[in-house]
């Protein structure tokens, strides 16, 4: 029989996550019908109403407009067998509870990541503390809603457990992975000069630990073979930016967001893709979407070492892992791979091999698909 999945809320639709899943159970044979309204602007936007904004009334009426909006579409899309809410979709819990319990339809969540434990690790929380307090208590509340939830590694439903007491069996897994359309092998048309390009490419927050870069880059400064090229944008940006200055580092090249066209070329003439390398709660119980991308585009990927990370890719065989927050283990990683061209291809080619087995769109597809089935059989 074919299930008919609502996709419903203001998540974030060009986020990958999203991306990857609506099309994953369209490959798998689910029929998803996409019930959204945009919320959010963009992430100063988010930040802004977690910094107390959320109380200004322009805020709140702009909320009215887009659930009203959102239950006007809701009342054309016909009958399904399961409502996900795409990520973020906490605050949509409250409505969704309500919509599918006069329909007599399950709710599954897709939780991916924890609002309250981002507020807390960028500071957002020590800064507005009653804004802190009402996104835990939200979320917490969010969690006992649905009939499933759903997050990407099992160390994360552990922390979903011990903050706000979910029983883990209430939980099912789909992984980050890749969104193998867009990231996928490309030939590498840069120079073959006898140097090793390492790509950072993402946001510049805590968990992504950009500042312990930037000391393995001074670590390699006198080598002149090994350059870092760090992409994107974010809260730690600039503290990075003036490491670099104050090191006076010739070998790290900072570089805006570019648009996907040209951040694939630039990656594509990557020999290295670097991870995260913090130790922030958040980074140690999930698998950040650029090492997965990084392994779909057959890049070596070097990325921090941490429990989740070995339960899903192999050391020295998928990817080469160092310690976290350590330069020196980057630095020293990164002569390594420089020193051996076969184990960086081995590492890519092998990675990629693994990519494919289980963290594409199709096989994430079918993860989630089982999990609906479940619910909507």
């Amino acid at each position: 029989m074919l299930l008919r999945v609502c996709y419903f809320g203001t998540y974030r639709a060009k986020y990958s996550r999203n991306k990857i899943l609506v099309e994953g159970l369209r490959r798998s044979g689910v029929e998803v019908i996409e019930c959204h309204e945009r919320l959010w602007r963009g992430i100063e936007d988010r930040v802004q109403a977690a910094s107390g904004g959320w109380l200004r009334p322009t805020f709140i009426a702009r909320v009215v407009r887009t659930y009203w909006r959102l239950l006007k579409r809701y009342r054309r899309i016909g009958a399904y067998d399961v409502m996900v809410l795409g990520y973020p979709g906490q605050i949509d819990v409250y409505l969704a509870r309500i919509l599918t319990w006069l329909r007599r339809k399950p709710l599954v969540l897709d939780v991916f990541m924890s609002l309250y434990l981002i507020a807390s690790e960028r500071g957002l929380a020590a800064r507005h503390p009653v804004t802190g307090w009402l996104i835990y208590w939200l979320e917490k509340l969010a969690c006992s809603l649905p009939d499933r939830l759903v997050l990407d590694t099992s160390e994360y439903v552990a922390w979903f457990q011990a903050v706000y007491a979910v029983p883990p069996g209430r939980f099912r897994l789909v992984p980050t992975g890749a969104d193998d359309r867009v990231f996928k092998p490309v030939s590498n048309r840069c120079s073959n000069d006898g140097v090793l390009r390492v790509v950072y490419c993402g946001t510049f927050i805590p968990n992504h630990g950009v500042e312990h870069i930037v000391e393995a880059a001074k670590i390699l400064a006198g080598e002149g073979t090994i350059h870092f090229e760090l992409i994107g944008q974010g809260p730690e940006r600039e503290k990075a930016m003036a490491l670099a200055r104050d090191y006076d580092l010739p070998n790290v090249t900072f570089v805006d967001w570019l648009e996907p066209e040209e951040l694939l070329e630039r990656v594509g003439c990557a020999d290295v893709c670097l991870g995260a390398f913090g130790t922030t709660p958040q980074s140690l119980i999930t698998i950040q979407s650029k090492v997965y991308e990084g392994l779909a585009m057959e890049k070596v990927v070097v990325t921090g070492d941490a429990a989740v990370v070995r339960a899903a890719l192999r050391h020295g065989e998928h990817v080469y892992l160092v310690e976290r927050a350590n330069p020196g283990a980057l630095a020293a990683g990164l002569l390594t791979l420089q020193a051996d061209p076969a184990l960086r291809r081995r590492l890519a080619r092998r990675g990629r091999r693994r990519l494919s087995q289980e963290y594409t769109v199709e096989r994430l597809g079918e993860r989630m698909r089982f999990h609906l089935a479940e619910l909507g059989s």
